[in-house]
């Protein structure tokens, strides 16, 4: 018989592997801590029991805001287990982000990863009728909290340990009851248009994309993946959670965020997926440390990368190697893409996205001159994550690749993207409007704008809402406009605008370690990021980095001006989702100002900007805001 949900899935690999495997890692005060398959079922059952006692019931909603840990997967698998129903909190999300997600939800519980998470819970509670337990995994700082509501992540499960000592067989009568119709998780939609919406996922949408997913792209018992994304992202989800329950490799969890890259090449994964914003920044500390690199490593460098990109373009077109480039990218394996997918910690991957977004086909092809088989992966969060990716052997730069097994796509008269599948979403919760305009007719319509050829590929255009028509009726994707400038690894990121306009300009934030390490090898003073973005060096520096991006564009979509913003884009500021994607309505208002200076005469304007710290402190300044005209390069 089939095994179709999460918690039955736990309990074959528990009785298949027991101790003999190790089914979590978790690096704690410099050691890797690892966790068997039978201890992950173990933790899972103390704590379903625990959270049964306290009265956590079918249909419940238990909400998680926290790092990656491997409470996080209890948390979701014990909440599945009773019947329930798991529900993400960015751990970045501020106080109101809190409360809506919350209060939308209906969560009873809050599991909350530390004494951050827990303080957010604390300062709403009284907005927050419904939740009645805070339950606290590392409570470190919070030795004199008194507060009732608060209980301990261990002494929960203690509490359901003592529970499966009188009764050994009710936790496992619990999840036999779970079907594949039953929704496991609520996952809120980035919010790019308005208010986040929950997707409501259920137990037969999380086995379905994991075992799509594995038809295309096989998995190993032996694989090893981090999971360094956001719980609730959907593309973490179903590759740290769902994928790796049906195939039983192992889920490794880095011991803080800053220390990510470091334990990336600890492991070495075999599987690994990362949105754009990685990739992006991978590509720019190559670029900025080859720099400074001893001078034979960049002679390397500049010899062998074309040789990578030439096997690259072989490979992309299908087409068989001569010899002497066979031998040639030998010899730059040697010399230098081994070296840099070692520092990298690719070295051993076997399956390697990106998703989320749209990756820009400039760093596309250079991961692909290093070896990397980069892939794309497309989907949405209520088409259970990927739905769409390139194969192994079939990679086409302008696409995002073919449908998984048992999708169905296809494009509607106005040419929106619609699909159907055993991993389209049940609907909105509490949302019936918003569902009826998504599912019509047993489609889902995506909202994004796309092309099927002839061979199966799908092309995404932009989002149907983004694509934008110039004063005279062209048409243009600020998507792809903005990839292509992130490819500098000087521009962190880029906001394009032209609706309705007579031609495109661009507001850009620069990436400011990047520019800074530039200023200090050229011998130009700077305080902060709002001062070394208004100098007329940093103006000349990303014109010139605009002009290259402008010579692989077509006329009609080149920048012809943009301004450097003051400060970078913030998803604390509402400019960006908790997934980095531009809301463009709110900041099209927000820089207004900018927005009419770039289509007006004005060179500078006088702008107030508010600068805050991590901390949340900050000021207000007033700083000059430079309008520049980008001229063609040689």
């Amino acid at each position: 018989m089939e095994i179709l949900t999460l918690p039955a899935l736990l309990h074959r690999n528990a009785e298949r592997y027991g101790d003999t495997r190790v089914a979590i890692r978790e690096k704690e005060y410099g050691i890797w801590q690892p966790v068997t398959w039978r201890g992950y079922y173990e933790n899972v059952r103390d704590l379903a029991l625990g959270l049964h006692c306290l009265g956590f019931k079918p249909g419940d909603k238990l909400a998680y805001a926290g790092d990656n840990r491997p409470e996080g997967l209890y948390s979701e698998l014990a909440a599945q287990s009773l019947g329930g129903t798991i529900v993400g909190i960015y751990p970045d999300s501020n106080l109101d982000q809190v409360e809506y997600v919350l209060n939308h939800s209906d969560a009873v519980f809050a599991v909350a990863g530390d004494q951050e998470q827990a303080d957010k819970v604390l300062d709403i509670k009284e907005k927050c009728p419904l939740v009645q337990k805070v339950i606290v995994d590392n409570p470190k700082g919070m030795r004199r909290y008194d507060d009732p509501i608060l209980l301990y992540f261990r002494d929960v499960q203690k509490e359901g340990r003592k529970l499966f000592e009188k009764e050994p067989r009710l936790f496992e009568a619990m999840w036999r009851k779970i079907t594949p119709d039953d929704v496991g998780m609520i996952n809120y939609t980035s919010g790019t248009t308005g208010v986040p919406k929950g997707s409501m996922i259920t137990q037969k949408n999380m086995y379905s994309v994991a075992k799509a997913q594995d038809d295309v792209d096989a998995a190993e018992e032996t694989f090893e993946y981090v999971s360094f994304l956001p719980f609730p992202w959907i593309g973490e989800q179903e590759f740290g959670v769902y994928w790796s329950l049906y195939k039983a490799f192992t889920v490794n969890f880095p011991e803080k965020v800053e220390t990510v890259r470091e334990n990336i090449r600890e492991i070495g994964p075999h599987i690994m997926l990362a949105p754009p914003r990685i990739w992006e920044r991978m590509c720019s500390d190559i670029q900025v440390k080859i720099q400074d690199a001893a001078w034979i490593k960049r002679v390397a460098y500049k010899a062998f990368l074309p040789v990578g990109y030439r096997m690259s373009e072989f490979k992309l077109k299908k087409k068989t190697p001569p010899f002497q480039w066979k031998l040639l990218y030998g010899l730059g394996h040697l010399f230098l893409f081994r070296a840099l997918n070692n520092y990298l910690g690719l070295a051993r991957l076997k399956h390697v996205y990106t998703g989320g977004a749209p990756l820009g086909p400039e760093i596309f092809e250079m991961f692909q001159a290093l070896g990397v088989n980069i892939k794309q992966a497309y989907g949405m969060t209520e088409q259970t994550a990927a739905s769409i990716i390139h194969r192994t052997d079939d990679i086409r730069l302008d696409t995002v690749g073919q449908p998984l097994p048992g999708i169905e796509f296809k494009v509607s008269d106005t040419g929106e993207l619609l699909s159907r599948g055993p991993t389209i979403f049940k609907g909105y919760y509490k949302n019936p409007e918003a569902t009826a305009e998504a599912l019509k007719d047993g489609w889902f319509h995506s909202g994004d704008a796309a092309l099927i050829e002839d061979d199966g590929h799908i092309i995404i255009i932009d989002r149907m809402s983004d694509v934008m028509k110039l004063a005279d009726g062209s048409k243009f994707s600020p998507q792809l406009i903005e990839n292509k400038l992130r490819f500098s690894p000087y521009i962190l990121d880029a906001v394009v605008i032209g609706q309705e306009r007579p031609f495109i300009t661009a507001m850009i934030a620069i990436d400011m370690p990047n520019v800074g390490k530039w200023a200090e090898n050229n011998q130009i003073p700077y305080t902060t990021f709002t001062d070394i973005s208004q100098k007329e060096e940093t103006y000349d520096l990303i014109a010139r980095e605009v002009a290259k991006t402008n010579e692989s564009l077509p006329k009609v979509a080149k920048i012809r001006k943009f301004v450097l913003l003051y400060k970078e884009l913030d998803a604390d500021d509402d400019e960006l989702t908790r997934t980095r994607k531009v809301r463009r309505k709110f900041v099209a208002e927000r820089y207004k100002n900018l927005i009419d200076a770039l289509y007006g005469d004005k060179e500078e304007l006088n702008v107030e900007a508010d600068i805050r710290y991590q901390d949340g402190t900050g000021f207000r300044m007033k700083t000059v805001v430079r309008v520049k005209q980008v001229e063609p390069i040689d």
